[in-house]
């Protein structure tokens, strides 16, 4: 099984947003040396628990910390920016660590609507457009925009002859189909929402579209359905050790549910707090996005996650009430899968 890594560059209460992004250099490194396949920034606005708005620009330091590793974003929130701007700062990316970039984009705001709106006014107001977005970045990083095009005579530079991969990310069964319509890689977000994806994913390859080039509609970039599974997961030396462990993302979510801008609880502050039947309630009924336990629970669990996904690919993201033991984790699940270290 292959398996890859989302960085979401969190801040934990009491470390600086320096501090975080220095931790998702340093965890970047790490996967490269313990055999991880790829490594994904997401990015998020105005959330006092997530340190990076501008994943592309990250990402251009990434590649430089790292030799092999696929890096990319998880991604851009096409909805705020032009296809132009985001192939040509693809296009760069591509130029400065060739076969190795990929571009995930998703169309969620990242933020609540008041940001979005300070971010780009009414860049979320016409659903129908992210299709058109879409298709027209493909246009732009393939050349394949059509003739009577208005913008067919622009050149996304740098013109360089490879070209980032592209994902569509998602967590309902719009991103799937568009997926397939454009023939471009899929990914799933289990880890937002852990119900009923696997008929998002069969639903993706089924209707899958491989066409030749000559073919009437959109080219597509694969010549096969390729799926990807994203789930939260802590992993430690035991079960009981990784629900200790737990409680802060538990109590983040909480917070998340409240309305609480805050930075990730630390364990202590997640053993502070005392919960009421109701928020013990939500908390437990947000357990469904995540696997939690030692290494052999790890491993069982998130091997039934990729059958029942029939995903080619499992990329996982952690977050803990400290850097350390978030770094333990994909030590402890890259040893329990049998990663290639490098």
């Amino acid at each position: 099984m292959q398996l890859s890594v989302l960085d979401q560059s969190p801040i934990i209460s009491g470390q600086s947003p320096s501090r975080a992004i220095d931790e998702t250099l340093k965890l970047a490194r790490a996967a490269e040396r313990l055999g991880y396949a790829r490594y994904w920034l997401a990015e998020h606005h105005s959330i006092g628990a997530l340190a990076d708005p501008c994943p592309e620009i990250l990402l251009a330091r990434l590649g430089a910390e790292t030799r092999r590793i696929r890096i990319g974003t998880g991604g851009v929130l096409l909805p705020y920016y032009s296809a132009l701007k985001v192939a040509e700062v693809f296009r760069m990316l591509e130029a400065l660590y060739p076969g190795r970039i990929d571009l995930g984009i998703g169309r969620a705001p990242g933020g609540d609507q008041r940001t979005a709106r300070a971010l780009s006014p009414g860049a979320f107001a016409d659903a129908e457009r992210f299709p058109e977005q879409v298709w027209e970045l493909l246009g732009h990083l393939d050349g394949t925009l059509p003739a009577d095009h208005p913008h067919k005579r622009v050149r996304a530079m740098p013109e360089v002859p490879t070209a980032p991969e592209l994902w569509l990310l998602g967590s309902s069964d719009y991103s799937g189909l568009l997926a397939a319509q454009f023939g471009v890689r899929f990914a799933f977000a289990h880890f937002i929402n852990a119900q009923g994806g696997d008929a998002v994913m069969r639903a993706y390859r089924q209707r899958y579209q491989s066409r030749a080039a000559d073919s009437e509609g959109p080219v597509p970039r694969e010549r096969a359905a390729q799926g990807l599974v994203c789930v939260f997961a802590i992993c430690a030396e035991s079960d009981a050790e990784a629900e200790r462990l737990a409680a802060s993302i538990d109590l983040r979510r909480l917070h998340m549910a409240q309305g609480l801008d805050t930075p990730v609880p630390t364990l202590e502050e997640a053993g502070r707090h005392r919960y009421t039947a109701q928020e013990r309630a939500y908390v437990e009924s947000q357990r469904p996005r995540a696997v939690i336990g030692g290494p052999a629970t790890c491993r069982a669990q998130l091997g039934a996650l990729a059958e029942r996904y029939a995903a080619d690919e499992l990329m996982l993201l952690t977050i803990t009430g400290d850097y350390a033991s978030r770094l333990a984790s994909y030590e402890l699940i890259a040893d329990a899968f049998g990663l290639a270290p490098q």
